[in-house]
């Protein structure tokens, strides 16, 4: 599909394809005199869903902003539910990897990339950041037509994640303490379910998990990042109930990524409004970091 609006273009590519099941990628390109011919900085952006739902028409509203604010933006789909990880890992890497080999000839820059991703697409966004040459991701080789002397790696420069799950293992025991619980809120609904067809077990949750990444000292990369948080959030923004931190999730990932080396903000939201407000300052970020 291809379609042409006022002050952007809308693509839509089959980037890979398993079992002859393809998976697309949707990319919006800024066009018009204020924003000149390109080439431009690219957002890839992860939709939400608990690992299990979603698609990239998610991200729409995000995209069309950012798109406005001169940026390409590449919507992506990928293996999730009981497909499990690290199958969504490999097919973001691979996607990062395939927009960067093409480049050129889509008219974007290669070297000014960033991750965007909502939920569950936050904590994959920043999973793809910490680990762009994990061997499980990059096991699929780098698309054809590549001139040999150019490197294309899944490496990234900024990070926005909105309301991420950042502690799949953390949010799994939370959610079946209080599904256990003589009153269980109904935000609980089936989040331990769709946990347990893609993670299919703790050791896996513990293992694709950036808290944990860190407070393993794992040596990954850290590029500058926005954690953008609604309040109330008892679905992304609470305690481990197994934990030591003297805070939530939020403000523990933000304490363990600066303990590391790497520059983090957090930033809180109205949660009723999040959708909306959650645009403008994931476009201000990327301006200060890609543009």
């Amino acid at each position: 599909m291809s379609s042409q609006a006022s002050d952007y273009t809308v693509a839509d590519f089959n980037y890979i394809e398993h079992r002859g099941v393809p998976q697309r990628l949707r990319l919006f390109m800024p066009t018009g005199p204020s924003v000149g011919a390109g080439p431009f900085p690219l957002v890839v952006d992860i939709h939400g869903g608990a690992w299990c739902n979603g698609d990239l028409k998610d991200c729409e509203a995000r995209d069309l902003a950012l798109v406005g604010d001169g940026f390409a933006v590449a919507a992506v789909n990928f293996r999730h539910a009981g497909e499990g990880y690290p199958a969504s890992s490999v097919d973001i890497n691979y996607a990062i990897r395939w927009l960067k080999a093409h480049a050129g000839k889509l008219g974007l820059k290669a070297d000014k990339v960033g991750l965007s991703g909502q939920s569950s697409g936050g904590h994959l966004a920043m999973l793809a950041a910490m680990r762009p040459a994990d061997p499980r991701y990059i096991a699929i080789p780098s698309p054809h037509g590549v001139p040999g002397d150019i490197v294309v790696d899944a490496s990234v420069q900024a990070v926005v994640m909105q309301w991420p799950v950042i502690n799949p293992l953390s949010r799994y025991r939370n959610a079946v303490r209080l599904r256990d619980s003589a009153q269980p809120p109904a935000w609980v609904g089936d989040i331990p379910d769709r946990h347990d067809l893609y993670w299919k077990t703790e050791a896996v949750m513990q293992e694709g998990n950036p808290m944990l990444i860190l407070e393993r000292g794992e040596k990954v990369p850290l590029p500058p990042a926005l954690w953008i948080q609604g309040k109330p959030d008892p679905i992304h923004d609470y305690r481990d109930p197994d934990g030591t931190f003297d805070g939530n999730e939020p403000e523990r990932f933000a304490h363990d990524y600066r303990a590391a080396g790497g520059s983090l903000e957090l930033l809180s939201i109205d949660n009723a409004t999040r959708a909306t407000a959650s645009i403008e300052p994931t476009a201000a970020f990327f301006q200060r970091h890609l543009s």
